[in-house]
């Protein structure tokens, strides 16, 4: 049975997700059951604690979007740059995520995702090169898009530099585009500089604000469970959206 939600230009009139006739229409039906929040966890705040915690405490099938950064060690480990430089020290201060770590919280976040939920995950260039099989083993997540951000700054690397990161979009089935995702005009390569560097994996908030509304609702909840910069949180507040999230370091 199709979820329904009032057409703001005809309130007598119902839209459903089966009679909007194009997949390019900016209406949501998708709609997420209303959060009442969660004792002992504090909405759009800042928050030090285990992210598998948080999730844990979260019920299935209620949140929209979760937005996922693990610390990953592929590029520094498997690519032997190493942590000894100095611009590497801040990075490799930050607590690791081994891939059993990392398989907890992809489960963890399948289960609080409601049907057609999306997960905004952030990887790598070896995790890119080499596939997410692995990765995403044991999930039913389904691969939708992935968006390449150009940091506009010059990275590590022995032969060509990174320039970019990438942010690989998940759908919990059903997946579904119309009546689902309904901002058509986020380019597929974002550019955009970080100004504040006061923390190494800080994100761009200008795309993380467009990914917001294009799937979610004004007043949805959107959960980051290893926020590092709270740049998530930043991005919702921005949009009406309430943000659910901690990192280990505050």
């Amino acid at each position: 049975m199709p979820q329904i939600i009032a057409a703001a230009a005809a309130p007598n009139k119902t839209v459903t997700s089966d009679n909007i006739k194009s997949v390019y229409s900016k209406l949501r039906t998708a709609k997420a059951p209303v959060f009442k929040g969660i004792e002992g966890l504090a909405i759009n705040q800042r928050q030090q604690m285990n992210g598998l915690e948080l999730l844990a405490r979260v019920e299935d099938k209620t949140v929209p979007l979760v937005f996922f950064d693990p610390q990953y060690r592929t590029v520094l480990d498997k690519q032997a740059y190493g942590n000894e430089g100095a611009r590497q020290k801040h990075r490799a201060s930050l607590p690791q995520m081994p891939e059993d770590i990392i398989a907890e919280f992809l489960s963890e976040i399948e289960r609080v995702l409601t049907p057609q939920g999306h997960l905004m995950l952030w990887v790598d260039k070896f995790i890119v090169c080499s596939g997410l099989e692995s990765l995403m083993a044991g999930t039913e997540l389904n691969l939708v898009d992935m968006v390449t951000w150009n940091k506009k700054r010059i990275g590590m690397g022995y032969r060509t530099r990174r320039t970019a990161e990438y942010l690989v979009i998940f759908q919990k089935s059903p997946v579904r585009a119309k009546g689902v995702w309904c901002l058509h005009n986020i380019p597929d390569v974002w550019d955009e500089k970080i100004t504040d560097r006061s923390h190494s994996h800080s994100k761009p908030v200008e795309l993380q604000k467009q990914l917001i509304e294009a799937v979610t609702n004004p007043g949805d909840l959107v959960i980051d469970p290893a926020a590092g910069s709270f740049s998530v949180m930043a991005a919702a507040m921005a949009q009406g959206r309430r943000f659910l999230g901690c990192d280990l370091l505050g």
